[in-house]
């Protein structure tokens, strides 16, 4: 009997994704575990595997598409001794989707978005408003892009007119008609939160302020959609507060300097942000209490020092974590940071690399920035924003120096840390830095 293979979920948060590549073509034959297509979620490029073996009978969605929800059949697989006609009616699909269109398992009634996932750092950036119903209590079968357009354009869709199957409203239609009623109410705007969200201006409306300047629209990809819904999130629900230190590196930069000449054969140079990435994940160790995530109706505390680094690459970010942070050594978390790194800008990372910690570092001094205030990664308990050493005078036995002084700041939820235990925690980030030394034994 034919079986469909579905669009899968490579991370416990993702909802859709991006058929970005099929890998094999109908009438391929393949194998459990063969690589047979590339997906994009938010965050990475993934390679799909194929689960059981036969021939590609039907490709459903053609590569490229997006937003294709997770369990869409997007192929048909036959095994040995069936052929295309065994597909039958019931398996067959579009091999062209926009999201206008439907696969068959679209009709079921679609679950309300889930809330972050306590261990992921992204969640769905934008969930489909939830299906209408007209004057009359029927529901209004509409697709969940159709709905989604629907909502940024002010539509009220029992006054649209669906021209897909069985009068289902689709994208063109939502797209070829004028704003007017108020959207209909969605389930995420039933929710406390999101009632108590401050309603913006519409998009329309701000286009209108700037419709005789020369502009450019971006389309907002996956992960800028996530980075914002959740960083909205974050400034909205977590009470953030700030505590700001300087360290003295003058006797980091000699001691790494020393260190990188013993390291050069093995080809490891130690930078500034691995001995950061060190005192962070000791500091944890030695303040216990500070190690801990907020998870809605209770605080969990980590033993390991699992440690997030946010990397910068086009279009956004990502933070892979470094687990056991605290039990490596600086050449072996250079090492791998530095892989990670290359691999976040090439999107080629899996979710477990970037999704946990309690913690994150977020540093800009490469880039000449003295300090700032980085905003939490929910869940975790806190974030160190890293600004750049700077030569500064400083007064040491009454007398004016210069030293390398780098400024930080401590960004804390007050839910899981209060004042005292993050100053204490922060101090022992800075006696790492001053004393470096003490790093290694």
């Amino acid at each position: 009997m034919p079986t469909e293979i579905l669009m899968p979920a490579l991370s416990p948060t993702m909802e859709e994704g991006t058929l970005a590549k099929w890998l094999v073509k109908e009438g391929d034959e393949v194998k459990s575990g063969d690589i047979i297509a590339e997906i994009e979620t938010d965050k990475a490029t993934m390679e799909f595997e194929a689960v059981d073996e036969g021939k590609i009978g039907k490709i459903l969605i053609e590569e490229g598409t997006a937003g294709v929800k997770v369990n869409t059949a997007i192929a048909v697989l036959l095994e040995d001794g069936e052929s295309a006609d065994d597909i039958g009616k019931t398996s067959a699909a579009p091999a062209k989707s926009d999201s206008s269109t439907e696969t068959p398992k679209a009709e079921a009634p679609e679950a309300a978005a889930p809330k972050a996932d306590a261990s992921a750092p992204a969640a769905s950036a934008s969930p489909a408003p939830a299906a209408p119903k007209s004057d009359s209590g029927d529901r209004l079968f509409a697709s969940p892009l159709a709905r989604r357009i629907a909502a940024e354009k002010g539509l009220d869709l029992t006054a649209v007119k669906g021209s897909g199957p069985r009068g289902r409203i689709v994208k063109a239609d939502v797209e070829n008609a004028k704003p007017g009623a108020a959207p209909a109410k969605s389930e995420a705007a039933a929710t406390p939160a999101a009632a108590a969200a401050p309603a913006g201006p519409s998009a329309d409306a701000i286009a209108k302020i700037y419709a005789d300047r020369e502009t450019e629209e971006v389309a907002l990809d996956g992960m800028r959609r996530t980075i914002a819904q959740r960083l909205g999130e974050a400034k909205q629900t977590i009470p953030h507060f700030y505590l700001r230190r300087s360290a003295k590196l003058d006797a980091l930069m000699k001691f790494r300097g020393d260190l990188n000449k013993q390291l050069e054969a093995r080809g490891v140079k130690l930078s500034v942000n691995d001995f950061i990435i060190k005192a962070c994940a000791l500091a944890l160790q030695e303040v216990p209490d500070a190690n801990a995530v907020w998870a809605g109706d209770r605080i969990i505390k980590l033993k390991p020092s699992d440690v997030a680094v946010a990397v910068a690459i086009e279009g956004g970010l990502f933070t892979p974590v470094l687990k056991d942070a605290h039990q490596k050594t600086l050449s072996a978390l250079s090492t791998e940071m530095k892989d990670l790194a290359t691999r976040a800008k090439n999107k080629k990372l899996a979710p477990h690399e970037y999704q946990g910690g309690s913690f994150a570092i977020s540093n800009l001094g490469m880039f000449g920035i003295e300090n700032f205030d980085a905003v939490i990664n929910p869940p975790h308990g806190a974030i160190l924003a890293v600004g750049a050493g700077i030569q500064t005078p400083v007064v040491e036995d009454g007398e004016i120096v210069v030293r390398n002084v780098m400024s930080m700041t401590l960004s804390v939820d007050h839910r899981v840390i209060d004042g005292a235990l993050g100053a204490q925690f922060l101090a022992k980030i800075v006696n790492h830095l001053e004393n470096p030394m003490g790093m290694l034994a």
